[in-house]
């Protein structure tokens, strides 16, 4: 298949599996997976419902990932037939490192979402999860010839990790795997110049949490852009100061504080994504 043809592929299931546009049918996976994998469903169910709350959401077209423990190399990526705030822990698709998926499931993959996450996973023991979005303001900051300026403390704590990838079209080209890893390297998160935001974590809090940081800091920078060129720059240190502060508690906060929380509010907008 090439670049043309691989969007396409997996559409007529998707069809089929989605027929009734009223209501989706999500055949419960609990207890018929092991304990610790379903505590990551849950987590990534979370993080694709908080992704929809802050408006994140491009429809059906970004992706967010975790790794299941063990040699095989699985990880779970969402259904593409469903919005975000219908995305449950049951619902995730859970593929192998050739996109197929392991357990049977009426649910297709997005074959983007498959190459940038496989790309990483595969690539990266540490890269337990991976997130993507296509923010207006993620989007535009990767548009942006010096892209995340170091201009906000936000920006600051985040940008000595950030990484960048040239645009190639849409990521369904299997072989673009090879410049995304060489371009990501050993750091936690990248610009998809003219594409969007991505983030590298741990686990899925940690991962979501970088990426919380990422996406208010492309938001900041384009509030502050519009309001005119005169910028007030950081005194000289100051930034690189910043971003050793952030390799050193960002990790710590997410973990026992941010995500713990993140988590209570996801339960008080909707349990369901627990199920």
């Amino acid at each position: 298949m090439n670049r043309v043809t691989n969007i396409g592929r997996g559409m007529d299931a998707a069809c089929a599996a989605t027929a009734d546009a009223g209501t989706v049918e999500i055949p419960s996976l609990k207890g018929k997976v092991g304990d610790e994998e379903w505590a990551i469903r849950v987590d990534l169910a979370a993080a694709y419902r908080l992704v929809a709350h802050y408006g994140w959401d491009d429809l059906i077209f970004t992706h967010l990932s975790a790794r299941i423990p063990g040699p095989e190399h699985h990880f779970l990526l969402n259904p593409y037939q469903l919005m975000f705030e219908e995305v449950t822990a049951s619902s995730l698709i859970k593929v192998d490192v050739a996109g197929n998926p392991v357990d049977p499931t009426p649910f297709i993959t997005n074959p983007a979402g498959f190459t940038i996450h496989s790309a990483v996973h595969m690539a990266r023991e540490d890269a337990q999860a991976v997130m993507h979005l296509h923010t207006p303001a993620g989007q535009a900051v990767s548009a942006h010839e010096e892209g995340l300026l170091r201009i906000t403390q936000t920006a600051m704590l985040v940008r000595g990790d950030l990484a960048f990838h040239d645009y190639e079209g849409v990521a369904v080209d299997l072989d673009e795997r090879e410049r995304i890893v060489a371009d990501l390297d050993d750091k936690g998160a990248m610009l998809l110049r003219n594409h969007g935001t991505l983030a590298v974590g741990g686990n899925v809090g940690e991962c979501f949490v970088k990426l919380y940081f990422i996406e208010r800091a492309c938001e900041a920078q384009i509030m502050a852009l519009s309001a005119g060129d005169r910028l007030s720059r950081p005194p000289q240190g100051a930034a690189e100061l910043a971003a050793e502060q952030g390799g050193a508690g960002l990790k710590m906060a997410a973990n026992l504080l941010a995500w713990p929380a993140l988590k209570r509010k996801a339960y008080r907008l909707d349990p369901s994504f627990a199920d």
